[in-house]
């Protein structure tokens, strides 16, 4: 048996809840931009992830005013073309969280967050020290799906990680890298507990099935 939900049938927070509750963990985009003129920005957005490396790709899902208006994060991308996706580590959960709050124009969320802004190598976006991982990038598209809403789709042009962060096979860490993910509701996790399973070959399975039976 099962229970089927009807998207159409549904309030948009209905469908958000499911879709934040299901789709887990998901990862977190502390994206920093900056205004044309030269007003820095930070925000985190968990519609977020990777999508393509040739070429390297990210997409996020940016939400603005019902009335059409941007807000910082889109408006900013859309302006520079360029924006900076940091990775969130434990460390940072607080700091990241402070800069989700909805303040004033006036107030400097990433003052108010204690952080350390360093500038980008390929683009002039400020970067979060604090964070373990940069990736530098511009804009490659916007894709308008409904009206306050967008994905915006970047190109990396770099990245910037922590030293020892990255190994010599251009593995990285999950343990060292600590980096968090967003669960339903208030909820998150941790990259630092995970176990590997390789992807097995076709003989493997008729192998594997063949002593099961």
């Amino acid at each position: 048996m099962t229970d089927v939900f009807h998207f159409g049938r549904l309030s948009p927070r209905e469908r958000y809840k499911l879709l934040i509750g299901a789709v887990v963990p998901r990862p977190i985009a502390w994206v920093t931009t900056h205004s044309p003129d030269g007003v820095a920005n930070a925000a985190p957005y968990s519609f977020f992830n990777c999508l393509s490396a040739d070429p390297a790709i990210l997409a996020l899902g940016v939400e603005n005013y019902a009335d059409g208006r941007f807000k910082d994060t889109g408006y900013n991308i859309r302006m520079t073309g360029e924006f900076t996706v940091n990775i969130v580590d434990f460390a940072s959960l607080e700091a990241m969280n402070v800069t989700a709050a909805p303040f004033p124009p006036e107030v400097d969320e990433i003052a108010e967050a204690g952080l350390t802004l360093v500038p980008g190598q390929t683009n002039s976006c400020p970067q979060i020290a604090e964070a373990p991982i940069r990736f530098e990038c511009r804009r490659h598209v916007i894709l308008n799906v409904g009206p306050s809403r967008e994905i915006i789709l970047g190109e990396v042009q770099a990245m910037q990680a922590r030293t020892g962060l990255v190994s010599d096979r251009f593995h990285i860490d999950p343990a060292q890298l600590d980096a968090l993910g967003r669960m339903g509701g208030h909820g998150y996790c941790r990259s630092n507990t995970t176990f590997d399973l390789p992807t097995m070959s076709v003989e493997e399975h008729h192998h594997r099935q063949t002593q099961e039976h």
